[in-house]
């Protein structure tokens, strides 16, 4: 089996319509869209019985281990538009000794930085990038808080295609050099990832440019749901009691509860569903608010902060689909402080040797102060979503030093 067949073979494909998330209008595929006539994302619809008289579980199986391996429920038609870094299988990390001592059940870590740019970013724009190769799009925008502009930027240089990116005026450093240096032209802004987005919003029609900002096109959806996809497949066809998930736009989120329901249609897994957790920083926590509100729609939320920045979105397009997923699923949203959120990075860091990043981390967090008031029992398997690799975000400094010159004590070492 070839390293690449999955980018090489061609497949049939499946896709019949788009659909609005809200409404239920059916708009075309095959074209260019952004949001519903009603303002609302848009939803890919395959024809899952035909998914299911083409693929198997075993012929699933035989191909090579990426992201594309799920060709036949992901839109993209033909593999010359297939735009790839080498997205591979995350894999599924254990926490044996945080799970002890936590006095939990069995918890992994769903680890997302092993993707191309370190982040699961790459999952969602490495499917609007193929799709918008396909139509043929020659420029794009989009807002980031840091990561998926890094993907955005990446993808977009490998298809050709120019791009410019918005973030933060305090979006880390590193975040900015990878974005320029992948190819893209970025901008510092005054403000948040929404100010970010207005911006690009503003600017389509005297630019020229297509919005690919979260939840705006419909395709980021589809490649995050692969999160769900594989999540599926490595627990042997069964899903985890219940999921955390870092949420800030809440396309991974949105997207895995849309993948099991295919998964289900095609007959891959029974009806049983994961408690999908939604994970916010307390600086920054309208889906909270709103679920414990009891309302589908979460209004901005005002001088959001926090150190997981990546999470920092005061006001997010697809906010019912959120809630709705947490809610059908028996599911809750959580929000923790930043000061647990660091500590549980430390934690798994010098327990674990995993070095998460905060908004890992801050799932983490969210886990363990579940398990303590009741929300998760000690026998459930728990998976967390990891969403970047720590490496992406500033550490604290190290200051110890040995003077090589003098007489080394080695025992005192």
């Amino acid at each position: 089996m070839p390293f690449n067949d999955n980018l090489t073979t061609e497949r049939p494909t499946f896709v019949t319509h788009l659909e609005c998330s809200y409404t239920g209008e059916r708009y075309e595929a095959d074209r260019v869209h952004n949001l519903s006539r009603a303002g609302k994302p848009l939803l890919v619809r395959y024809d899952l019985d035909g998914v299911k008289r083409a693929l198997t579980k075993d012929a699933l199986a035989a191909r090579p281990h990426d992201l594309w391996r799920y060709r036949e429920l992901l839109p993209v038609r033909r593999v010359d538009d297939i735009v790839s870094l080498g997205e591979a299988v995350t894999p599924l990390v254990p926490l044996p000794r945080l799970a002890a001592r936590s006095g939990g059940g069995e918890v992994l870590v769903k680890d997302e930085g092993r993707l191309p740019t370190g982040s699961f970013k790459a999952r969602g724009l490495v499917m609007a990038v193929s799709m918008a190769k396909a139509f043929g799009i020659a420029r794009i925008a989009m807002p980031t808080n840091g990561n998926a502009g890094a993907a955005l930027a990446a993808y977009a240089t490998r298809a050709g295609i120019r791009t410019t990116v918005f973030c933060p005026e305090d979006t880390p450093e590193v975040n900015v050099s990878e974005i320029e240096l992948q190819g893209a032209t970025v901008y510092r802004v005054n403000g948040l990832i929404d100010d970010c987005g207005k911006i690009v919003g503003e600017g389509k029609a005297s630019a020229g440019w297509f919005d690919v900002s979260t939840l705006k096109e419909p395709y980021r959806i589809e490649g995050k749901k692969t999160m769900g996809l594989e999540l599926a497949e490595q627990l042997g066809w069964d899903v985890p009691d219940v999921i955390f998930y870092p949420t800030g736009g809440g396309t991974g989120l949105i997207g895995m509860w849309k993948a099991f329901d295919e998964l289900e249609a095609i007959g891959f897994i029974g009806a049983k569903r994961p408690r999908m957790v939604a994970v916010q920083a307390a600086g920054c926590a309208p889906m909270v608010r709103a679920w414990e509100q009891g309302v589908e729609h979460a209004p901005r939320w005002e001088e959001a902060h926090t150190i997981a920045s990546g999470i920092r979105v005061p006001q997010a397009v697809g906010d019912f689909l959120i809630l709705r997923a947490v809610r059908d699923s028996g599911g809750f949203a959580i929000a923790v402080d930043d000061e647990a959120i660091q500590a549980a990075l430390n934690e798994a860091a010098r327990e674990e040797g995993f070095l998460l990043s905060p908004e890992g981390a801050a799932t983490y967090a969210a886990y363990k102060q579940a398990l303590a008031d009741g929300r998760v029992s000690r026998g459930e398997r728990a998976v967390l979503f990891n969403c970047a690799t720590g490496l992406k975000y500033p550490l604290p400094p190290v200051h110890r030093t040995l003077d090589r010159t003098r007489p080394i004590d080695y025992a005192a070492l």
